[in-house]
Protein backbone atom coordinates (compact mmCIF):
# COMPACT_ATOMS: atom_id res chain seq x y z
CA UNK A 1 0.00 0.00 0.00
CA UNK A 2 1.21 3.58 -1.04
CA UNK A 3 2.16 5.22 2.67
CA UNK A 4 0.32 8.14 3.20
CA UNK A 5 1.86 9.73 5.76
CA UNK A 6 5.52 9.67 7.27
CA UNK A 7 6.55 11.09 10.79
CA UNK A 8 10.06 11.05 11.62
CA UNK A 9 11.11 11.88 15.39
CA UNK A 10 8.03 14.27 16.05
CA UNK A 11 8.20 16.24 18.80
CA UNK A 12 5.76 18.80 20.43
CA UNK A 13 5.91 20.87 23.63
CA UNK A 14 3.22 22.53 25.38
CA UNK A 15 4.99 25.65 27.00
CA UNK A 16 8.31 23.98 29.00
CA UNK A 17 6.52 20.57 29.02
CA UNK A 18 7.90 17.85 26.13
CA UNK A 19 4.09 16.02 25.41
CA UNK A 20 5.56 14.12 22.41
CA UNK A 21 8.99 13.33 22.13
CA UNK A 22 10.95 11.40 19.02
CA UNK A 23 7.62 9.90 17.91
CA UNK A 24 8.02 7.90 14.17
CA UNK A 25 6.00 6.23 12.61
CA UNK A 26 4.15 5.26 8.98
CA UNK A 27 0.68 5.54 7.47
CA UNK A 28 -0.72 3.63 4.53
CA UNK A 29 -3.85 4.47 2.32
CA UNK A 30 -6.69 2.50 3.08
CA UNK A 31 -5.74 1.78 6.45
CA UNK A 32 -7.43 2.87 9.52
CA UNK A 33 -5.19 3.25 12.70
CA UNK A 34 -6.28 3.76 16.23
CA UNK A 35 -4.95 6.12 19.03
CA UNK A 36 -4.46 4.85 22.18
CA UNK A 37 -3.33 6.36 25.50
CA UNK A 38 -4.32 7.37 29.10
CA UNK A 39 -5.14 11.19 29.33
CA UNK A 40 -2.22 13.67 29.00
CA UNK A 41 -0.46 11.08 26.80
CA UNK A 42 -0.93 13.69 23.60
CA UNK A 43 -3.41 11.88 21.73
CA UNK A 44 -5.24 15.36 20.40
CA UNK A 45 -1.62 17.06 21.18
CA UNK A 46 -0.64 14.53 17.98
CA UNK A 47 -3.70 15.19 15.95
CA UNK A 48 -3.38 19.02 15.91
CA UNK A 49 0.17 18.28 15.39
CA UNK A 50 -0.72 16.53 12.53
CA UNK A 51 -2.96 18.81 11.24
CA UNK A 52 0.05 21.64 11.02
CA UNK A 53 -1.81 23.19 14.48
CA UNK A 54 0.85 23.37 16.43
CA UNK A 55 4.60 24.07 16.19
CA UNK A 56 6.87 20.78 16.54
CA UNK A 57 10.05 19.48 15.82
CA UNK A 58 11.00 16.32 13.42
CA UNK A 59 9.26 16.33 10.21
CA UNK A 60 5.36 15.67 9.24
CA UNK A 61 4.92 14.73 5.81
CA UNK A 62 1.95 14.11 4.23
CA UNK A 63 1.66 12.41 0.86
CA UNK A 64 0.90 14.89 -2.69
CA UNK A 65 -2.44 14.42 -2.84
CA UNK A 66 -3.60 14.30 1.00
CA UNK A 67 -6.97 16.05 1.31
CA UNK A 68 -7.40 16.00 5.05
CA UNK A 69 -10.60 16.34 6.91
CA UNK A 70 -10.60 16.68 10.77
CA UNK A 71 -13.61 16.00 13.33
CA UNK A 72 -13.08 17.60 16.76
CA UNK A 73 -13.68 16.06 20.00
CA UNK A 74 -15.91 19.05 20.90
CA UNK A 75 -17.30 21.88 18.42
CA UNK A 76 -16.46 25.27 18.57
CA UNK A 77 -19.66 26.68 17.73
CA UNK A 78 -22.78 28.00 20.54
CA UNK A 79 -25.49 25.22 19.87
CA UNK A 80 -27.63 27.46 20.82
CA UNK A 81 -27.45 30.13 17.78
CA UNK A 82 -30.67 30.16 15.93
CA UNK A 83 -28.28 28.41 12.96
CA UNK A 84 -30.07 25.76 10.89
CA UNK A 85 -28.13 23.13 10.08
CA UNK A 86 -27.88 23.33 6.32
CA UNK A 87 -27.13 27.19 7.18
CA UNK A 88 -23.45 26.17 8.51
CA UNK A 89 -22.74 22.82 5.77
CA UNK A 90 -23.60 25.36 3.04
CA UNK A 91 -21.31 28.05 4.49
CA UNK A 92 -18.33 25.80 4.12
CA UNK A 93 -19.64 24.46 0.73
CA UNK A 94 -19.67 28.34 0.08
CA UNK A 95 -15.97 28.97 1.11
CA UNK A 96 -14.88 25.95 -0.96
CA UNK A 97 -16.79 26.71 -3.88
CA UNK A 98 -18.04 23.58 -4.08
CA UNK A 99 -20.42 22.64 -6.58
CA UNK A 100 -24.27 22.48 -5.88
CA UNK A 101 -25.63 18.96 -4.14
CA UNK A 102 -22.58 18.59 -1.97
CA UNK A 103 -24.06 19.35 1.16
CA UNK A 104 -27.26 16.92 -0.01
CA UNK A 105 -24.49 14.17 -0.83
CA UNK A 106 -22.80 14.29 2.99
CA UNK A 107 -25.72 14.19 4.11
CA UNK A 108 -26.78 11.33 2.72
CA UNK A 109 -23.31 9.63 3.12
CA UNK A 110 -23.60 9.87 6.86
CA UNK A 111 -27.24 9.83 7.16
CA UNK A 112 -28.53 12.85 8.05
CA UNK A 113 -32.42 13.31 6.87
CA UNK A 114 -33.15 16.28 4.64
CA UNK A 115 -35.59 17.69 7.39
CA UNK A 116 -32.53 17.66 10.28
CA UNK A 117 -31.15 19.86 7.52
CA UNK A 118 -33.36 22.34 7.79
CA UNK A 119 -33.66 22.46 12.05
CA UNK A 120 -31.75 24.66 14.19
CA UNK A 121 -28.56 23.12 15.58
CA UNK A 122 -29.53 23.57 19.05
CA UNK A 123 -32.08 20.78 19.10
CA UNK A 124 -29.99 18.36 17.28
CA UNK A 125 -29.21 14.91 19.48
CA UNK A 126 -25.62 14.01 20.26
CA UNK A 127 -25.71 11.73 17.93
CA UNK A 128 -27.52 13.83 15.38
CA UNK A 129 -24.73 16.64 16.02
CA UNK A 130 -21.88 14.10 15.59
CA UNK A 131 -22.87 12.98 12.40
CA UNK A 132 -23.44 16.76 11.34
CA UNK A 133 -19.68 17.39 12.78
CA UNK A 134 -18.78 13.99 10.19
CA UNK A 135 -20.67 15.51 7.08
CA UNK A 136 -19.01 19.21 7.94
CA UNK A 137 -15.87 17.03 7.91
CA UNK A 138 -16.02 15.02 4.16
CA UNK A 139 -17.08 18.88 2.29
CA UNK A 140 -14.19 18.80 -0.04
CA UNK A 141 -13.97 15.09 -0.35
CA UNK A 142 -11.00 14.18 1.79
CA UNK A 143 -9.39 10.84 1.32
CA UNK A 144 -8.20 11.01 5.38
CA UNK A 145 -10.43 11.71 8.28
CA UNK A 146 -8.87 12.51 11.36
CA UNK A 147 -11.48 12.13 14.61
CA UNK A 148 -10.67 12.75 17.79
CA UNK A 149 -13.00 10.51 20.34
CA UNK A 150 -16.01 10.58 18.23
CA UNK A 151 -18.85 9.33 20.75
CA UNK A 152 -17.73 11.08 24.13
CA UNK A 153 -20.87 11.32 26.17
CA UNK A 154 -23.17 9.44 23.65
CA UNK A 155 -24.76 6.39 24.43
CA UNK A 156 -24.08 2.65 23.34
CA UNK A 157 -26.25 2.26 20.62
CA UNK A 158 -25.03 5.60 19.20
CA UNK A 159 -21.51 4.80 19.88
CA UNK A 160 -21.91 1.97 17.59
CA UNK A 161 -23.92 3.74 14.97
CA UNK A 162 -20.98 6.45 14.67
CA UNK A 163 -18.21 3.72 14.28
CA UNK A 164 -20.17 1.71 12.08
CA UNK A 165 -20.20 4.91 9.78
CA UNK A 166 -16.39 5.81 10.07
CA UNK A 167 -15.60 1.97 9.32
CA UNK A 168 -18.22 2.30 6.02
CA UNK A 169 -16.02 5.19 4.79
CA UNK A 170 -12.69 3.39 5.90
CA UNK A 171 -14.26 0.24 3.55
CA UNK A 172 -14.40 2.65 0.97
CA UNK A 173 -10.93 4.04 0.55
CA UNK A 174 -10.86 6.59 3.46
CA UNK A 175 -7.72 6.38 5.21
CA UNK A 176 -9.27 7.12 9.10
CA UNK A 177 -6.88 8.39 12.14
CA UNK A 178 -9.09 8.02 15.51
CA UNK A 179 -8.57 8.59 19.07
CA UNK A 180 -10.67 6.56 21.21
CA UNK A 181 -10.68 5.07 24.47
CA UNK A 182 -13.06 1.92 23.07
CA UNK A 183 -10.62 -0.96 23.11
CA UNK A 184 -13.86 -3.49 21.93
CA UNK A 185 -13.82 -0.60 18.96
CA UNK A 186 -10.05 -0.66 18.09
CA UNK A 187 -9.77 -4.71 18.06
CA UNK A 188 -12.91 -4.66 15.94
CA UNK A 189 -12.60 -2.06 13.10
CA UNK A 190 -8.68 -0.60 13.57
CA UNK A 191 -5.83 -1.84 11.20
CA UNK A 192 -3.20 -0.40 12.99
CA UNK A 193 -3.15 0.77 16.72
CA UNK A 194 -0.24 3.48 17.75
CA UNK A 195 -0.32 3.61 21.95
CA UNK A 196 1.11 6.39 23.46
CA UNK A 197 2.08 7.06 26.99
CA UNK A 198 4.77 9.08 28.82
CA UNK A 199 6.90 6.75 28.95
CA UNK A 200 6.93 5.42 25.64
CA UNK A 201 4.78 3.90 22.44
CA UNK A 202 4.05 1.11 20.12
CA UNK A 203 2.43 0.34 16.56
CA UNK A 204 1.38 -2.38 15.19
CA UNK A 205 -2.10 -4.74 14.14
CA UNK A 206 -4.53 -4.81 17.38
CA UNK A 207 -3.86 -8.74 18.21
CA UNK A 208 -0.57 -8.37 18.18
CA UNK A 209 0.21 -5.01 20.31
CA UNK A 210 -2.27 -5.10 22.15
CA UNK A 211 -1.21 -8.14 24.80
CA UNK A 212 -2.69 -7.75 28.55
CA UNK A 213 0.80 -6.86 29.47
CA UNK A 214 1.03 -3.63 27.29
CA UNK A 215 -2.52 -2.38 28.13
CA UNK A 216 -1.13 -3.22 31.92
CA UNK A 217 2.04 -0.69 31.23
CA UNK A 218 -0.19 1.68 28.84
CA UNK A 219 -2.72 2.42 30.94
CA UNK A 220 -1.20 1.30 34.49
CA UNK A 221 -4.05 -1.07 35.07
CA UNK A 222 -3.69 -4.91 35.67
CA UNK A 223 -3.78 -7.49 33.04
CA UNK A 224 -6.38 -9.60 33.94
CA UNK A 225 -8.64 -6.44 33.46
CA UNK A 226 -7.87 -6.81 29.87
CA UNK A 227 -7.53 -10.50 29.70
CA UNK A 228 -11.44 -11.35 28.83
CA UNK A 229 -11.71 -8.46 26.08
CA UNK A 230 -8.57 -9.31 24.35
CA UNK A 231 -9.57 -13.04 23.80
CA UNK A 232 -12.97 -12.28 22.88
CA UNK A 233 -12.17 -9.44 19.77
CA UNK A 234 -8.77 -10.95 18.56
CA UNK A 235 -9.68 -12.99 15.30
Amino acid sequence: MDTILSVTNLTVSLGRRSVIRNLSFELHAGEALAILGPNGAGKTVLLRALLGLLPHGGEIKWAEGARIGYVPQKAAADRQLPVHLSDLLEAKAHFLKLPSGEVGRVAAVVGLAPELLDSNVSILSGGQFQKALIAFALLGRPNVLLVDEPTASLDELTEERIYELLHLLQEEGMTVVLVSHDLTVVYRYATTVLCLNKTGVCIGPPKEVLTPEALEALYAAPPKYFQHLHNHHVV
